[in-house]
């Protein structure tokens, strides 16, 4: 497909099949579960197929079912990881890093083995794809792989005693509205080694976090502003690419997405061409935004600091803040609803029902016949 080389679509006749590959393991779902039968069957004959079933288990992933939707985490991986580096039985703490702490390249002694530090820290890199919690901790730890140092070190084990009281954590995929949504926020000259920005992108589908990312940016940036607007870029790049990935899947918006920024100058240069000759020092291929904004494929508007969602991939951050802005994008299994009222604790059982004829969009997509294949 045009968004990604891995995904293929089969769209006739009613009926619609994605495959998604990676190298020798499969994920297959459609809207007609005899079709997907069928389908697997013939490439049966030209390929070493074996049918795993519903999708339960997928490159680490781990995939439960409740009457509210899809949980999503990596609990067994995370215990893994726990038992791998020696840190099972370690005292939690509250937060994944010190708050408005910053890793510095010389503060301690280098380590003699710095293997251990990056197998460490290549582990946590792939428990972020469910984990937006551990983000910006784990981004900073990677800044040291070449000459790790015992303070380097301890930050990475610190990583680790978060996870120890946080196991359980994961992403919900519920019903909602088909609509896109997104956060972007910088932490200006947050690297206090080179001066560079630190980038933070969330962006939602619904009510369920799909994407983020905590990034430093390649250049430095002259003001608070342009740090701001560079990540906008990105983050309006991430969604130009989401949108495309749900037109291959036959699902089109009939809203434009909104971006939610927290500073008042990005926003204006992002939808005011008069303060062009104010930005001629911002590459041109950040200025895309504001073609976006004029054409009305993206919506930029103001968020309050205290409501910015992205802010928790920018920095360090305080418990009760931190806790707060985790608890809007994670969820501990068994999942609960969120809403006005009390929880409510879903049910730990399997969504029940025949879903073959089942009308397809993206929520019941997720929901659907998963199977996995390899």
């Amino acid at each position: 497909m045009d968004a990604d080389g891995n995904l293929f679509i089969y769209n006739h006749d009613s009926h619609l099949v994605c495959l998604l590959l990676y190298v020798d393991d499969i994920i297959v779902t459609g809207n007609h579960a005899a079709f997907l039968t069928s389908l697997l069957v013939v490439l049966g004959t030209d390929f070493d197929l074996k049918d795993l079933g519903r999708l339960h288990y997928f490159l680490g992933l781990q995939i439960d079912y409740t009457p509210s939707g899809l949980f999503v985490h990596q609990t067994k991986y995370t215990l893994d990881l726990l038992n791998k580096f020696s840190m099972s039985g370690c005292k939690p703490c509250k937060t994944p890093c010190s708050p408005n702490a910053h890793l510095l390249a010389n503060d301690s002694p280098l380590l003699h083995d710095p293997t251990f530090y990056r197998s460490l820290v290549g582990a946590l890199q792939y428990l972020t794809f469910t984990r937006p919690d551990i983000s910006f901790a784990v981004q900073q730890a990677c800044q040291f792989m070449s000459s790790p140092t015992s303070n380097h070190l301890q930050a990475a084990k610190r990583i680790l005693r978060y996870l120890q009281g946080s196991i359980h954590q994961g992403l919900a995929f519920t019903p909602g509205p088909l609509t896109l949504s997104a956060y972007s926020d910088a932490d200006w000259a947050g690297d206090p080694m080179d001066k560079k920005s630190i980038s933070g992108i969330l962006v939602f589908l619904g009510h369920s976090p799909i994407t983020w990312s905590a990034k430093k940016q390649s250049t430095v940036s002259r003001s608070s502003t342009e740090a701001e607007y560079r990540a906008l870029a990105s983050c309006a790049a991430e969604l130009c690419w989401i949108r495309m990935l749900l037109k291959d899947f036959g699902v089109f918006l009939s809203d434009p997405p909104v971006l939610w920024c927290d500073n008042v100058s990005a926003l204006a240069i992002a939808s005011n061409p008069v303060f062009h000759a104010r930005t001629k020092h911002i590459e041109v291929d950040f200025h895309f935004v504001r073609e976006r904004v004029l054409r009305h494929d993206l919506l930029v508007k103001f968020v309050a600091s205290q409501d910015q969602l992205a802010d928790i991939l920018t920095k360090g951050l305080a418990s009760p803040r931190f806790q707060w802005l985790t608890s809007k994008l994670m969820w501990k299994f068994p999942m609960s609803l969120r809403g006005d009222e009390e929880h409510k604790v879903a049910e730990d059982e399997a969504i029940s029902g025949d879903e073959d004829e089942e009308p397809l969009d993206a929520i019941k997509l997720a929901k659907g016949k998963m199977k996995t294949v390899s």
